[in-house]
């Protein structure tokens, strides 16, 4: 019990946790201090003045003592647990102070003693019984409540906060007085912490988790360190992660501006918390340069990534932005989020809803607009889905870019941003090769337009995953978890690169700016992703993260399975981010740029374009396989059969 909150320095609760013998004692000397105090307040009374003990006063207390205790323990009186008294403890005290009544009376009545009035002898019993009345009732009232407050403490969800420090205190305090859960400690790297209690809350070393949690039921440990670097976060995080507990976590100091932590500041931990790093200081010049006062375009600006470059620009003093979707629940959705910021910071938010693959469409649009940069997002990106419909895929990634891009080098925007992808290197699936065919269409129209005045400047940015993005595999792991499982896993040594959607964004926007001082045709980007990972790392992570264990086999121990069900079509294990070469180093530290520039072969590509562009029954996917053979993008597919040879066409 000493473990609950304030209960560990509490009295009540130190009496409580005391032997039934030693509370026994208590009561008995309680009771002999009530026998002292009625001798007095009896005297007192019949005097009719305050006097002090003296002389044959004090054999009336010896004598009340000597015979009050031994029959209040005869009749059970001291049996009964306070807490639990009821009427057989009533029943006890009036049987046994009867008794004393008249024992007592008749000693006081046959035998006179100085300053001893006779009428001691009915009267100091009543101030007893009332005494011992009122000291139960008082000891029940206390000692019950704060029973019933321990009870309700066990039936709590127990807790334990990682940190110690004020962030910690005051989450602590926070959940104390929701009454939602129930801390049962601190644990805290600092040893001079150790063995102390803070706010009535002991502080264990890190190590003591595996003990705690078995001891109190912790499931839930509080990650309140919102100073400490993500790597000692991360660090942290996967020794917690050894545990059967789920983990929730403050955010940085930066988002707890207030300096007033609650429990509603608690958020449920995401594997970005492990997997994302410490974050660099963007260089302001490079955020700012092309879009500050100026007309921003985005397409696919309600997709993971391109949402996420609207909130970034939003907060960049932009004179207008444009939102290009072609889904109007997506497009609704980032309006409607960005509208009150477009409203305070004073620049002007237009929702256009199109598809990038029409062409008249585009031109109008950035005709009427006159963007001075464009984020081009627009694509489809998940692999099976685009494998399953190859026409589509190819249509929408390559004429869509090639759209996007006329259209800019037409009208004058001086700048236009390909987000690519490290699946368009060496691709072998559908999605990853259209890919590569956008960015030979951008250096292709870069390569033709070099000596243009005020030619648009093209270039292209090449990451991997973006964590929690649409079609990633996190969000899919997560629902696979809350369902009870089993995780499905392409292949136990599948690896690929993964990098924040804040980080990607702003990184993407600096290395546009990058490109504006370089003279190198369409360049690619590529983003530093750090260390590729494992997914099946990954799905134990998040596993973990959930406060769940991992279902062993063959003897099924575990709360969760993860199922091999093999690769999928055009699925690689690992993702590269270079196809020759080294990449060269920009004036960001994270930011390369990548091959050196090839141009397509001109007739290949537009024969490929043009084949694309057809819109008729006809329309051959070995021809268009053909075609991307040709263009040397990499890609080496299975040959569809006959029966198949339209693909998606469904022909």
């Amino acid at each position: 019990m000493s473990a609950f909150n304030s209960a560990t320095t509490d009295r009540r609760a130190q009496l409580l946790d005391l032997p039934r013998s030693a509370k026994q004692i208590l009561a008995i000397i309680a009771d002999a201090a009530l026998c002292v105090l009625t001798v007095w307040l009896a005297i007192c009374f019949r005097f009719e003045s305050w006097v002090s003990l003296s002389g044959y006063q004090w054999l009336a207390v010896g004598l009340s003592i000597v015979l009050a205790i031994p029959l209040l323990a005869a009749f059970g009186f001291y049996h009964t647990v306070i807490r639990y008294a009821g009427m057989q403890t009533v029943t006890a005290a009036l049987r046994a102070i009867g008794l004393y009544t008249i024992i007592y009376s008749a000693i006081f009545t046959a035998y006179s003693f100085p300053l001893v009035p006779r009428t001691i002898g009915v009267l100091q019993p009543l101030l007893l019984l009332v005494g011992l009345a009122f000291a139960r009732i008082l000891a029940l009232q206390l000692l019950g409540e704060h029973v019933a407050s321990a009870k309700a403490l066990l039936e709590l969800p127990s807790v334990l906060i990682y940190g110690a420090g004020n962030s910690g205190q005051q989450l602590a305090a926070s959940i104390r007085a929701s009454s939602q859960s129930c801390v049962v400690g601190f644990l805290d790297d600092n040893t001079s912490l150790h063995k102390a209690q803070i706010a009535g809350i002991p502080v264990y070393p890190p190590s003591a988790i595996h003990r705690l949690t078995d001891q109190y039921n912790v499931r839930d440990v509080l990650l309140a360190m919102p100073r400490v670097s993500r790597t000692r976060r991360n660090e942290i995080i996967k020794h917690l992660g050894q545990s059967k507990v789920a983990i929730r976590t403050l955010p940085s100091l930066s988002d707890l501006a207030s300096g007033k932590v609650t429990e509603s500041d608690l958020r449920e931990l995401d594997i970005e918390d492990l997997l994302g790093r410490d974050p660099v200081a963007p260089i302001q010049e490079l955020l700012t340069n092309n879009i500050k006062g100026k007309v921003v375009l985005v397409t696919g600006a309600g997709g993971s990534i391109g949402s996420e470059l609207c909130r970034q620009i939003s907060n960049l003093a932009p004179a207008h932005l444009i939102l290009l979707e072609i889904s109007e629940f997506a497009l609704y959705t980032i309006n409607e989020e960005l509208s009150p910021v477009a409203e305070r910071e004073r620049f002007l938010i237009t929702p256009v809803l199109a598809n990038v693959q029409d062409q008249l469409r585009i031109h109008q649009i950035i005709s009427i607009h006159k963007p001075h940069t464009i984020y081009h997002a627009a694509a489809y990106k998940h692999v099976p889905l685009v494998e399953s419909n190859p026409i589509e895929g190819l249509r929408n990634n390559v004429l869509g870019t090639l759209h996007v891009a006329q259209a800019a080098l037409n009208h004058g925007v001086s700048d236009m941003v390909l987000i690519s992808t490290d699946k368009a290197v060496r691709p072998t699936n559908i999605m990853g090769a259209s890919k590569r065919v956008a960015e030979l269409v951008l250096q292709d129209i870069a390569h033709k337009n070099q000596h243009a005045p005020h030619a648009t400047r093209f270039c292209a940015v090449r990451f991997g995953n973006v964590l929690a993005s649409s079609g990633s595999v996190i969000p899919k792991f997560q629902q696979q978890i809350r369902a009870g499982g089993p995780i499905t896993l392409t292949h136990p040594s599948i690896t690929r690169y993964f990098m924040t959607i804040s980080e990607a964004a702003q990184l993407v926007l600096q290395a546009s700016a990058i490109h504006n001082a370089q003279n190198d045709g369409a360049a690619v980007y590529l983003l530093d992703m750090g260390e590729s990972v494992k997914i099946i790392d990954l799905a134990k992570t998040l596993i973990q993260l959930n406060g769940l264990s991992v279902r062993e086999e063959p003897d099924g121990i575990g709360d969760i399975a993860i199922q091999i069900v093999g690769l999928r079509s055009g699925e690689k294990l690992f993702e590269e981010l270079l196809i020759d070469g080294t990449p060269r180093p920009t004036q960001h530290e994270r930011i390369f740029m990548g091959d050196s520039v090839t141009y397509a072969v001109a007739s290949e590509l537009n024969s490929l374009i043009f084949e694309l562009s057809r819109n008729d029954k006809q329309m051959s996917l070995n021809s268009l396989v053909d075609h991307l053979e040709q263009l040397k993008v990499g890609y080496q597919p299975q040959r569809t059969t006959t029966s198949n040879q339209h693909g998606d066409l469904g022909l």
